[in-house]
């Protein structure tokens, strides 16, 4: 069972040639996944171009500029190819590897070129031939956001006329009072849905681009959160696709006039975004997670795939839950899976067994921890590592835990919970003292490990740490 449509360079060319084409758009993420590019004629593309790459200044991007070298080259995957919708000029988008120009070898820092590695240990060890992806990715949609910080000043402002606080009168005009109440608009349905029609059009942008969406509704929280579901895929066609799926929702959200954030936890007192990871492995056309009569009928090397997440769960925070904003989503009271079990019903946990629908073909995990500042390419990978992990050592889970725990103290019947980090600077330790998993068959390098954790400190960490926090002032500023 594969989605892995291949893609030659001539049927690139001739699409060139038949849809006349003006640029190639060549696409690429940083280390921390923000995504890049840069565009050339269509006219200089022959099919040399595919094999010498195209050459980029690499010193500049975030992550890549210790190299002592900073040329380096563009690879582009014509498997990746599409028609870019925000081009007033036709134009194809393609994801490219990086490589180093001298030897042609892989850049080591490319999170592409992991997420690759990744599938290609999996495979030389005979484990699996295909590791299924399908993540669940939430956003909002705000109609204005403006922040700053400064010395002497730091704020955000955001505002949406989806919100409960828009109720009233509002300067501008007055209100039609139609909004969902606090952590109420799940499922709701137009007109308090605001965003109904904008995600449809988002949806039909990005089945354009090749991704297949299946459903899309508004989310918890009543300020405009949503979700666009799409169909699973291989490790590295659904990390190009989540890439490609947030670059999609911010230009068309951009068009209308509003703005999407993929941050975690922009409000007080509602839901944070997610980006649930679903996952289930495949040998031969058979789904190795299906055991039919086991718990939630899960297959043996499931349960060990289970145990080698919930064991590296912790260091596995640092790349899939990477902001310092995940941890204010990672709260109890808004159905955060920060508990380090697994279960077929409970929602707090970090990992859930999906029950509705499931069969021999459905049949997959649910690691619920990671949100939208992940950069899906080293999210993903490193889930597969730890996975893998549990599956070699034969890493047994503790007992599933079906009873609703979101009240619960620390133990249950004498057993300790254990919880996912309390804040990013927790989860950056938890990697730096267990990461041997993720350098098994070279996939990630002890070089990127401590460029993530230097980085990771320095420009985010001491960031927060060092400012004064606007609540800060509603406490103290009287003392």
């Amino acid at each position: 069972m594969s989605r892995d449509h291949r893609i030659s360079v001539r049927d690139v060319l001739q699409r060139i040639k038949d849809d006349e084409i003006r640029f190639l758009d060549l696409k690429f993420v940083d280390l921390f996944g923000t995504l890049q590019h840069l565009t050339v004629p269509a006219e200089v593309v022959d099919e040399g171009s595919f094999r010498q790459g195209f050459g980029f200044d690499g010193s500049s991007v975030k992550g890549f500029e210790k190299i002592s070298e900073s040329d380096m080259l563009l690879l582009p995957d014509p498997n990746s190819v599409f028609l870019d919708p925000f081009f007033d000029d036709p134009a194809l988008s393609v994801f490219c590897d990086i490589a180093d120009p001298v030897n042609r070898a892989p850049y080591s820092r490319d999170p592409r070129g992991i997420a690759r590695r990744a599938e290609t240990f999996m495979r030389s060890q005979g484990l699996a031939d295909n590791a299924f992806f399908g993540p669940e990715i939430e956003f909002f949609i705000f109609d204005e956001v403006s922040f700053d910080q400064a010395t002497q000043h730091g704020y955000y402002f955001l505002n949406s006329s989806a919100a409960f606080w828009s109720s009233g009168t509002k300067e501008g005009g007055p209100s039609l009072g139609h909004q969902a109440g606090r952590k109420q608009a799940y499922f709701a349905a137009p007109p308090v849905d605001h965003y109904n029609n904008l995600r449809s059009k988002i949806s039909n942008v990005l089945r354009s681009t090749g991704i297949e969406t299946e459903l899309h509704h508004h989310e918890v929280a009543a300020a405009g959160q949503c979700e666009i579901g799409f169909r699973f895929g291989p490790l590295l066609l659904q990390a190009d696709a989540a890439i490609k799926y947030k670059y999609v929702v911010k230009n068309v959200v951009d068009r209308f006039g509003k703005t999407a954030t993929f941050m975690p936890k922009p409000l007080l007192q509602e839901n944070g975004s997610g980006m649930h990871m679903n996952l289930s492995l495949w040998q031969g056309g058979k789904n190795l997670f299906y055991g039919r009569g086991g718990y939630a009928d899960l297959s043996p090397v499931a349960l060990q795939f289970i145990g080698g997440v919930l064991k590296h769960a912790s260091a596995l925070c640092a790349f899939c839950a990477p902001s310092t904003n995940s941890y204010r989503r990672l709260v109890p009271g808004y159905e955060a899976p920060m508990n380090l079990i697994f279960s077929q019903r409970n929602r707090s946990a970090c990992i859930r067994i999906p029950i509705a629908g499931a069969t021999a073909k459905t049949k997959r995990i649910e690691f619920r921890t990671p949100d939208p500042s992940c950069n899906p390419y080293l999210g993903f990978a490193a889930l597969l590592m730890a996975g893998l992990d549990g599956i070699r050592n034969r890493i047994d889970p503790p007992e599933a835990i079906d009873e609703d725990i979101y009240e619960l103290a620390e133990t249950e019947g004498g057993r300790a919970i254990e919880s996912t980090p309390g804040s990013l600077d927790e989860a950056i330790d938890a990697l730096e003292k267990d990461h041997q998993f993720l350098l098994e068959g070279g996939v990630f390098t002890r070089d990127v490990i401590e460029t993530w954790v230097e980085m990771k400190r320095a420009n985010e960490i001491e960031f927060v740490r060092l400012r004064p926090h606007p609540g800060e002032f509603a406490l103290y500023f009287n003392v």
